[in-house]
């Protein structure tokens, strides 16, 4: 069996101008780099098949960021099939817009030119082509360790109701934004109506670690069921708790590459929305200097990591290879598309009609002119996505999924916010001893990610699992699991021979 060779490579893709920082239902405009945002490449080349796995922190990756990669490596005759390249995004929501230019897309805010979209959308496609190149350039024969470990990083953030909360007469006006029933994302835990979370959490931690042919520590994958957006209000460029988590590892082990993978947790969230106080009371005696509750749990997630990291690292490095099979493998897989029904249609035709002739006050403060238009701007974006979706009727929603198998371990991916009960039926059947799921990855088309929930979330509502967040049917959700299934036993089948 041939000798694994490894490379890493890693670009910065922050920006210091001001810039868009999608996230939010409302425009907001950075003021300057927290913590720098990445892009880091990791080539694996076992002699008869590769993998270049590619973290970005960024929200998603829509605008067909992926084509345009693919694209630019065959301009640029990258000697490698840059179909065996996932690319993924951590799903901060403090990173740079990297999406196609809005027809009216401001161009300046309080007299400050902005940095457009487009412009940084092109930027982040060369970055990550360079990180690639010299990932790829610079593999040299190495070892692989892995392992799992637990770091309690998710909780659920869909909590379910005794009641329908749309029939109280105090409900909140979501329209254009989601639809409530049961369930509310983020809902409020300390109502007489309050049943339970509509699901549990994942605090598994999967690892893999890269050496040198001496031993040395030159990287590691770190894939965690739970998005990096403690800092999604804040206004200044970061990788959220990532950041957090690189600090603490290089603090421990130096400078190695640390590539971060979001698993499946479209109904999971970094935030506990209840023990709020005995929450408040634990960051005010252990992060006093902390600027604010989220920054305390950034600090909180990054040592429960930091210390999965270690003892995961402590007992895989025991069991190293420096060769493995590996074999990559990827399908466009059909899943059935969400239907939207006849009366949603004709309530979004008079609903959107609603939200364009609406005015926003002009002689409001520029910011808050700005924040309300572009919520304006947002419901008509989504009513009209509902129309288009009916007017169009389409039945099958494409997904590529890969598929990847390291020795025992694989892995397998998909672009959506996936709920996470989706992830352990994968898990559970597949036929390797570990496998990472990988969401929010980049696909070749324009449709970008969206959730995708489970039959129980659907029944349920709220925001993820309405209409407005969903092109795929649950029914479509279990497709994928058996895709991605068929995927894995392909690459087990081997084995059998």
């Amino acid at each position: 069996m041939p000798e694994l060779k490894i490379g890493w490579a890693r670009r910065d893709i922050s920006t210091d101008e001001p810039i868009k920082l999608p996230g939010q239902w409302h425009i907001r405009i950075s003021q300057g780099v927290a913590e720098p945002c990445y892009a880091t490449a990791l080539a694996i080349d076992g002699g008869d098949d590769l993998v270049i796995f590619v973290s970005c922190d960024l929200t998603s990756l829509r605008a067909n960021i992926g084509g345009a990669v693919r694209e630019e490596l065959r301009r640029r005759n990258a000697p490698f099939d840059e179909k065996k390249i996932i690319i993924n995004a951590t799903h901060t929501h403090t990173a740079p817009s990297a999406l196609h230019n809005l027809p009216d897309e401001p161009t300046e805010l309080n007299g400050v030119k902005l940095r457009m979209p487009e412009t940084h959308r092109r930027f982040v496609i060369e970055q990550i082509c360079d990180a690639v190149t010299e990932a790829w350039e610079t593999r040299k024969p190495g070892k692989i360790a892995y392992g799992y470990g637990y770091a309690v990083v998710a909780h659920s953030r869909r909590v379910i109701y005794f009641d329908d909360v749309s029939t109280r007469p105090d409900a909140p006006d979501q329209e254009g934004f989601t639809v409530n029933g049961h369930g509310v994302m983020y809902g409020e835990t300390n109502d007489a109506n309050f049943s339970h979370y509509e699901a549990g959490a994942d605090h598994f931690l999967n690892c893999v670690f890269t050496y040198d042919l001496s031993d040395k520590l030159t990287g590691a994958i770190i894939n965690v069921p739970c998005p990096s957006q403690n800092s999604e209000m804040e206004y200044k460029i970061s990788a959220d708790y990532w950041a957090d988590v690189r600090e603490l590892v290089k603090k421990q082990y130096g400078d190695i590459f640390i590539l971060t993978q979001c698993a499946a947790a479209g109904d999971l969230s970094p935030r506990i929305l209840h023990y709020r106080e005995a929450q408040d009371r634990r960051f005010r005696l252990k992060y006093p200097d902390a600027q604010n509750r989220e920054r305390a749990a950034r600090k909180d997630i990054a040592e429960r990591i930091m210390q999965g990291f270690a003892e995961i690292l402590s007992w895989a490095q025991k069991e190293k290879f420096t060769s493995l099979p590996v074999k990559h493998v990827y399908k466009t897989l059909p899943l059935e598309a969400r239907a939207v029904p006849k009366d949603v249609y004709e309530d979004a035709l008079k609903k959107v009609a609603v939200c364009r002739e609406k005015k926003i006050d002009p002689t409001l403060p520029p910011e808050e002119y700005t924040r309300l238009e572009s919520l304006r701007k947002t419901q008509v974006k989504k009513y009209n996505g509902l129309i288009e979706r009916y007017e169009k009727n389409a039945k099958v929603f494409t997904e590529e999924v890969h598929a990847v198998r390291l020795g025992n371990i694989a892995f397998t991916t998909c672009r959506f916010e996936l709920y996470m009960d989706y992830q352990h039926r994968i898990q559970a059947r597949s036929p390797f001893e570990q496998t990472f799921l990988i969401q929010l990855c980049a696909q070749t088309d324009e449709q970008g990610s969206c959730y995708l929930p489970t039959e129980r979330a659907v029944w349920a509502k709220g925001y993820s699992a309405d209409l407005i967040g969903n092109k795929v049917s649950h029914e479509g959700g279990q497709q994928l699991v058996e895709g991605s299934l068929q995927l894995l036993n392909m690459l087990k089948e081997g084995d059998k021979k």
